[in-house]
């Protein structure tokens, strides 16, 4: 009986664990090369994703905050990817426009200080129709500011965004503690809107680490805890350096691992960006969930050396990897 549960709970951690995909909140940074990346690969007629997908399964567009997706890249993306990973897929953050004051430095951001406009609709819709068309988007991801508290009018607002672009499977990140409470799941829930778990710096009212699913789609995002540099970096970067420990990581392993026995699929994505961070946690992540051996960029294994006891190196001429760096 011992030996036929034992069995039972080991397929149950299997099966959810193939649900889950992890991986990087975006792919182009300048702190990646010769780290992740070989150095000068931006010089030869090699993209960032024949790479990437090699040692993921996900990644988030997070170019798309700050501009809109442009249809005939959507479309490189997807080609270059999928050619080296045919189960790669992308979730996408919405355009800035819809969910930020346009002075979020200085003001907080509210429905009435949100300001897309028709344009803005038509360029988003193009970028995510591109991806979509493609097959290959897994979420878009409404990502709010800290300073979204949870009112009356801004549950409207969410509601109309969401509604907005609900042909797709939709994620809102809300990031202040007001929203934390089972009125809202319960909220979301009745809209099929998926819930964005984070973790991310306590600071004043900033939302603890949560594993809630309110849709079939779970989401998390890990975007570190530098304290000291969260609200006072002087480079937008400087937020995101930081390298979680195993401790951290098992803790998220556990609330992951929750979420997915409650969602159909499940999307880990590490923010923590600066010099490959995320991409580092992102691997022992994986690794804690399937407990088999991955590949890594040889760059990567080089400046992270810890790396070497579960990863093997995928080299830039695609030896030691079954899968060619060139596309």
């Amino acid at each position: 009986m011992l030996t036929l549960l034992a069995a039972l709970l080991a397929y149950s951690l299997m099966n959810s664990s193939s649900k889950i995909h992890i991986g990087t909140a975006g792919w182009s940074y300048r702190d990646w090369e010769g780290v992740f990346y070989p150095s000068g690969m931006h010089h030869r007629k090699q993209h960032p994703l024949d790479l990437l997908a090699q040692c993921f399964d996900v990644v988030e567009i997070n170019t798309s905050f700050y501009g809109h997706i442009k249809p005939h890249l959507a479309k490189l993306w997807t080609r270059r990817a999928t050619a080296v990973n045919p189960k790669f897929t992308f979730t996408a953050k919405l355009h800035r426009s819809f969910t930020h004051n346009p002075l979020a430095v200085m003001e907080p951001t509210s429905a009435a200080s949100i300001r897309p406009n028709d344009e803005d609709e038509q360029l988003a819709r193009e970028g995510l129709e591109a991806l979509a068309g493609e097959g290959r988007l897994g979420a878009l991801l409404i990502q709010f500011p800290v300073s979204f508290k949870n009112t009356s009018l801004n549950r409207e607002y969410v509601e109309q965004v969401a509604r907005q672009f609900i042909e797709y499977p939709r994620v809102v990140e809300v990031r202040h503690e007001t929203w934390n409470n089972p009125e809202t799941i319960d909220y979301f829930t009745q809209r099929n809107i998926a819930f964005c778990n984070i973790d991310q710096p306590l600071i004043g009212r900033s939302m603890g680490a949560t594993e809630h699913v309110t849709s079939a789609l779970g989401y998390v995002r890990l975007h570190g805890r530098n304290y000291d540099q969260w609200f006072e970096a002087e480079n937008s970067h400087d937020r995101y350096n930081y390298l979680y420990n195993e401790v951290e990581l098992t803790g998220w392993k556990d609330k992951i691992e929750r979420i997915a026995r409650k969602a159909e699929i499940t999307y880990v994505i590490a923010n923590n960006h600066f010099e490959a961070k995320g991409a580092v946690n992102a691997l022992q992540l994986r690794h804690m969930m399937s407990g088999e051996r991955l590949k890594a960029p040889e760059p990567l294994l080089r400046h992270y050396p810890d790396l070497a006891k579960i990863a093997d190196p995928v080299y830039e001429s695609g030896a030691g990897s079954e899968l060619p760096l060139l596309a």
